[in-house]
């Protein structure tokens, strides 16, 4: 740092790497004429990917995807001391994941992909248990969007690209290049102030009731007090010298706008002394770089945007346009938190969501569409996505809607041949990994009964992970009835059970869920002093152990003949 820093302090021109001077330009409404569009999701690996970033990200590629161009991953991990631990694999692990459900190969839980259901859950369980969930997971959901559902970037620090590296602590050359082109032309300066100096004009002006400032004290330090410092701190900060008028642009979302940074707040740091650049400097060198077109980001960003302006206008660029997109808030106006940890995406995941789900949802409350309706797939989101529809109205998230949504993308998907086959392979580990041991007939991991199960219980359930809960454990494990606990609710016990026995075995019935309803009825009708809603009430208690359920027409039709005469029988002889 100390040696860049001497070029820093000595006259000289831009380095050619930087790029050529240009005009100032302000934003338009639509894209350059045979510009290649290129837009990134540049999210710091603080944390771990939420709801706010997937939209952002789907924004972006949605964008890309619009204008057939490239939607490019960047981590801006230059704030040291706030990395957590493992964020930046799960960005790139979660965007795979709703990648995967298109059916993309990415890396991800490829040892895994399309085994067969026990090959795979004995693979799984010689893993940890951090990686038996993630790839679990991913085997899940993998394959069960077909038509297009994921955002896998084009470009990332797991894919590479030709605009790489893609993680900002690999980019320290270009930020200090950048910053000696500015030292030399007198748009940035460096600055010796200590942290406790700059602590101590934050509280003077909190206690002042004002909005704490740096003062730019070193902003006219002379040649000789800067060599002089120099001594005593070689490796000062670097800060921008702000303009009293900042250019105005147009953001595509938000109009025209000027804000008058210079005014409100003192120069801002661009190279820290540990050579890691701030935000503001990293975004404008990587997106000048990186060749990105269209900066599309949250609005928190928008009066940082002039700044940036300043920035580019130093260094000779010509920017991106900008367009801030509002917020996404709880229902009730709130921030959604990371505190909250049912709004990051692995939440979602592990709790069965399908990434189409959410991608729905994410958009449904928002903008940037015509119309907004339940159920859109991801090429459906692309053809309607217009810009200009894109309100400055915060969107507001119902995620006790979630549920539903995922019920009608999962609807869909059973629909589909393809995508049946899909699920029923899902299905099946799902009950291994439930049942496992419990299992006292394997034949119920038979492909036949498990899509017969899928097909009858559709529209009925939100998740795949619903049909391994208690409330369907019948289907995959025989209940524990006794003949007393039937005599409660009928004395009639093997008279009815004689005579649903006897309907099994009738010769040349179809036993459909409408023909069973009309002889079940028929059934009670012939026996005296007892209530067809008692004759259905013990059927599903001695099918199922349980009090409620799906229609007794329908259980008999899940189970199949053979299996209901066994539990019947079981029962009678208990």
């Amino acid at each position: 740092m100390a040696a860049v820093l001497k070029r820093v302090l000595r006259p000289g021109t831009f380095p050619a790497a930087l790029g050529h001077p240009v005009g100032r330009r302000e934003a338009c409404l639509s894209t350059d004429a045979g510009a290649a569009v290129r837009v990134r999701f540049a999210p710091s690996p603080t944390g771990f990917l939420h709801l706010g970033g997937l939209r952002t990200a789907l924004y972006n590629y949605i964008f890309a995807r619009k204008h057939r161009g490239s939607f490019i991953l960047r981590l801006e991990d230059t704030d040291q001391m706030r990395l957590v631990p493992g964020a930046a694999e799960n960005i790139e692990d979660m965007l795979e994941w709703a990648g995967e459900a298109a059916g993309e190969d990415h890396s991800f839980s490829k040892e895994v992909t399309g085994m067969p259901p026990e090959e795979m859950l004995s693979s799984l369980k010689k893993s940890s248990k951090a990686v038996l969930k993630r790839c679990y997971q991913s085997s899940l959901h993998r394959g069960l969007a077909g038509d297009g559902a994921g955002i896998p970037p084009d470009e990332s620090p797991r894919q590479g690209g030709p605009a790489g590296p893609y993680q900002q602590s690999q980019r320290l050359e270009l930020y200090a290049q950048a910053t000696e082109a500015l030292v030399n032309t007198g748009a940035a300066y460096p600055c010796f102030c200590s942290p406790e100096r700059l602590e101590l004009l934050k509280r003077e002006a909190l206690r002042n009731h004002q909005t704490p400032r740096y003062d730019n004290r070193c902003r006219n330090l002379t040649q000789k007090q800067v060599a002089q410092k120099l001594a005593e701190v070689p490796k000062p900060a670097i800060r921008f010298r702000l303009e009293e008028e900042a250019p105005a642009f147009q953001d595509l979302v938000y109009g025209w706008k000027q804000h008058e940074v210079a005014s409100v707040e003192g120069d801002p740091v661009i190279l820290k002394s540990d050579g890691f650049p701030t935000y503001h400097l990293a975004c404008v060198v990587d997106d000048h770089h990186m060749g990105i077109s269209h900066v599309l980001r949250g609005s928190e960003w928008l009066s940082s945007t002039s700044k940036h302006l300043l920035l580019y206008q130093a260094l000779g660029w010509q920017p991106p346009h900008f367009a801030h997109l509002p917020l996404l808030l709880n229902r009730d106006g709130s921030k959604l938190s990371k505190r909250q940890g049912d709004v990051f995406l692995e939440h979602f995941a592990t709790a069965g969501f399908l990434p189409d789900a959410l991608l729905d949802i994410i958009t449904n409350c928002g903008s940037g569409f015509a119309e907004n309706q339940m159920g859109r797939t991801l090429p459906e989101l692309v053809t309607q996505f217009d810009l200009t529809q894109i309100t400055c109205h915060s969107a507001l998230l119902d995620l006790e809607k979630l549920p539903e949504f995922n019920r009608v993308h999962l609807r869909r998907l059973v629909s589909s041949e393809a995508q049946r086959r899909q699920l029923v392979g899902k299905l099946q580990a799902l009950v291994e990994e439930v049942f496992g041991s419990q299992l006292q007939d394997r034949a119920v991991l038979d492909p036949a009964y498990m899509e017969r199960i899928i097909l009858l219980r559709q529209g009925h359930i939100c998740r795949l992970q619903d049909l391994v809960s208690p409330a369907y454990s019948y289907l995959w494990t025989r209940p524990a009835v006794g003949r007393a606990q039937l005599g409660t609710i009928s004395e009639k016990v093997d008279e009815i059970a004689k005579r649903v026995i006897g309907l099994l075995e009738r010769p040349g019935v179809s036993l459909t869920q409408d023909v069973l309803n009309g002889e079940l009825k028929k059934l009670s009708e012939g026996l005296e002093g007892t209530k067809y809603s008692n004759v259905m009430r013990l059927l599903r208690v001695a099918l199922s152990g349980q009090p409620q359920g799906p229609p007794v027409a329908e259980m008999i039709v899940s189970l199949g003949p053979k299996e209901v005469r066994e539990r019947i029988q079981k029962v009678l002889s208990s």
